[in-house]
């Protein structure tokens, strides 16, 4: 008999599907005896048998039925196979629970049971219904509880039920653990190439299983998920991404989640991210969770995020992802600001020097500034400005994560302001200079393929409290348009070993894509002369000096250190920062000079004598403070700032720092 074929694969999935719910439907009829015969649509007395519809079904397929696919996945023997279609029957053919109340003898059980399929089915055998059986494993089918387990009511899946029918969709109970991956960025030919390694590594694995875990080790997360997408496409499977810190602490609870993903991996032909990118390593229970999920969930799965990993008993290949190289970034530039790339003048080169981007980034900055939406922006340009309007959102782009780790400086400081010996002003002059030209040195010139070890533009600032230490970098970023972060190492430090350096990487690691300015606050808290070990303590603190230069001298920006005691540091640290800047205590000239600029253009003074203030024997920072005192003494008079102001603000600086205020430094003031 001639079958006509159906247009696509759905049409021929539902075909199939019927015609074998309708094998399943004549073996109830043949339990129950006297049952007339039911049929699906017109019912026509010269229609072959089922197991003919069935053939000619299948004949018909242009590819797999999805019955067939479940059935070979989940090992489902022929009974287990009929006893998934009972269930569904009664799901997608009205006339099912009629005939299983007939066929079990009791109008009331109008529902599949495991007693009424071990009778009317073929090749029955009890271990289809224990606990670890395919049906129930697998959650294909689930039983009513409240009686005893072979009479009970048997429910397909929804999820299953769909599937069979050749509908996709997410299973509910996943929701909000397990989202679906569309799509990824275009991956530049670094990533691509990580992309192709992994989907090789997996088709040289062939049918083994477990599977190697896949790790993608890096800070950037949004590539990280293109490759894996490009990867999981290679191999033709779709992708899926879990956070982290959505797994489950909960044993039940955990489990079920596991059971339900490896079923949804298998329908859905889908590969796991398991994104630990925000986690707090600190969470002993989460990553106790993390790896007791990498050790027992089977399928292709890749983990992602900043800290790497291991395995006890599952094979894990790590693969490093970075941002993409300096030259692809000059491309992504170039691709993402189109034709008005033309009118920047090489800006593209600056922005690929001093901000190291993702893909998504590049794309973001460009598509914000090129929109116009940089209106709300708190800078201010003339005329066009575009070179400075994508500068600033590199910088907005970058804050986010150092923000929470760090406290960002707003610096406004000109270099007019900065009040020491000409000596250390060029010193600071060549730091800028070495941030600015680094990226033509480094990589134009070749330097950068010599090693990357010493590539770091580091600083130590020594000198005693409020000698402008803190000032010089607000000027510094002032002149280079970067975000100064301070970090206080005295709160980094801890007692805890292992602590400090997790401290440090988790600050570095947030610095790296912005380039900022890390501004190391109190480096005496954790430099010393350590170079004599007499215990453990001793031993590990030379370790976390040591992991801070390592980071400093890899570094993309530009990292200052500060000290009130340069002599207590040990010379072989010394040696690996590459500029060092004496902040002395000011003379009486340079005191002078710090007077005639500490009050702003709009304060108003008078008959203030900075001859007779310069002979307060005190660094820049007291000079702001008594300054600043004073224009509030003498706002609240209604006046002036006068010399009877600035003693009176002086007495309190001084009592701060429990000194006499001699007469010698304030005679003749008033």
């Amino acid at each position: 008999m001639s079958h006509a074929t159906p247009r696509t694969w759905l049409e021929a999935n539902q075909s199939y599907l019927m015609a074998a719910l309708g094998v399943v439907r004549e073996a109830l009829e043949r339990h129950g005896p006297g049952i007339n015969r039911v049929t699906e649509g017109d019912p026509s007395t010269d229609s072959p048998p089922d197991q003919e519809k069935l053939k000619e079904a299948s004949e018909a397929l242009p590819a797999p039925a999805a019955l067939d696919m479940l059935t070979a996945s989940f090992g489902l023997s022929h009974f287990e196979r009929d006893l998934l279609l009972l269930c569904a029957g009664m799901e997608l053919s009205s006339g099912f629970p009629g005939l299983c109340a007939t066929a079990q003898g009791d109008p009331r059980r109008n529902y599949p049971t495991f007693s009424l399929a071990m009778a009317a089915l073929t090749g029955p055998h009890w271990s289809a219904l224990t606990p670890t059986a395919p049906l129930r494993y697998w959650h294909l089918i689930r039983i009513d509880g409240g009686g005893d387990l072979t009479n009970s009511p048997l429910y397909i899946d929804e999820r299953v039920l769909n599937y069979l029918t050749g509908v996709q969709h997410l299973d509910q109970r996943l929701l909000g653990f397990v989202e679906r991956v569309h799509d990824g960025d275009d991956l530049v030919p670094s990533h691509r190439e990580v992309a192709e390694r992994i989907a090789g590594t997996w088709l040289r694995s062939g049918r083994s299983k477990p599977l190697p875990i896949i790790q993608l080790h890096g800070d950037d997360g949004s590539s990280q998920q293109s490759i894996a997408v490009a990867a999981c496409a290679k191999i033709r499977l779709s992708l899926h991404r879990m956070p982290a810190q959505g797994i489950p602490l909960d044993p039940r609870e955990f489990n079920l989640l596991m059971r339900l993903w490896e079923r949804e991996a298998v329908l859905s032909t889908s590969g796991l991210l398991l994104d630990c990118g925000e986690l707090d390593t600190g969470d002993i229970a989460r990553e106790q969770a993390i790896l007791k999920w990498v050790e027992g969930v089977n399928g292709v799965l890749i983990l992602a995020g900043c800290a790497r990993r291991r395995a006890r008993q599952r094979t894990m290949i790590t693969f490093d992802v970075g941002r993409p190289t300096i030259q692809e970034q000059r491309v992504l530039w170039q691709q993402a600001l189109g034709s008005a790339a033309s009118r920047l003048n090489g800006t593209t080169e600056a922005l690929v020097a001093q901000f190291n981007l993702s893909v998504t980034g590049v794309r973001t900055v460009c598509t914000e500034v090129l929109a116009g939406r940089g209106s709300d922006s708190p800078f201010s340009y003339e005329g066009d400005g575009l070179d400075k309007r994508l500068w600033d959102a590199c910088r907005v782009l970058s804050r986010p994560r150092l923000d929470d780790l760090a406290q960002r400086i707003e610096s406004a400081a000109p270099w007019d302001d900065l009040v020491l010996p000409e000596p250390q002003k060029q010193a600071l002059r060549e730091i800028a200079m070495h941030v600015r030209q680094k990226t033509r040195v480094y990589d134009s010139w070749g330097f950068a393929g010599k090693g990357l070890r010493g590539l770091g533009i580091s600083a130590l600032f020594a000198g005693p409290s409020g000698t402008g230490k803190t000032m010089a970098a607000e000027v510094l970023a002032n002149e280079l348009r970067l975000d100064p972060y301070r970090i206080d190492l005295s709160q980094v430090v801890s007692k805890y070993i292992g602590e400090t350096e997790k401290n440090l990487k988790r600050v570095f690691d947030a610095a790296e894509g912005g380039g900022a300015i890390l501004f190391f606050d109190e480096a005496d808290a954790l430099f010393g002369k350590r170079s004599e070990v007499k215990d453990s303590h001793d031993r590990y603190a030379n370790i976390e000096v040591s992991y801070l230069l390592q980071r400093m001298e890899a570094y993309q920006g530009l990292a200052i250190l500060t000290t009130n005691m340069k002599d207590a540091l040990d010379r072989a640290f010394l040696r690996r920062i590459r500029f060092v800047v004496t902040f002395p205590f000011p003379d009486a000239l340079q005191r002078a000079e710090i007077w005639r600029r500490i009050f702003p253009a709009d304060t108003p003074t008078e008959g203030l004598n900075i001859e007779k203030l310069a002979r307060l024997n005190v660094a820049g920072g007291s000079i702001r403070n008594i300054a600043l005192n004073a224009a509030f003494l003498a706002a609240d008079t209604g006046g002036p700032v006068r010399m009877k102001h600035l003693l009176s603000a002086a007495r309190a600086e001084y009592g701060k720092m429990e000194r006499p205020l001699t007469d010698a430094e304030t005679a003749g003031w008033i």
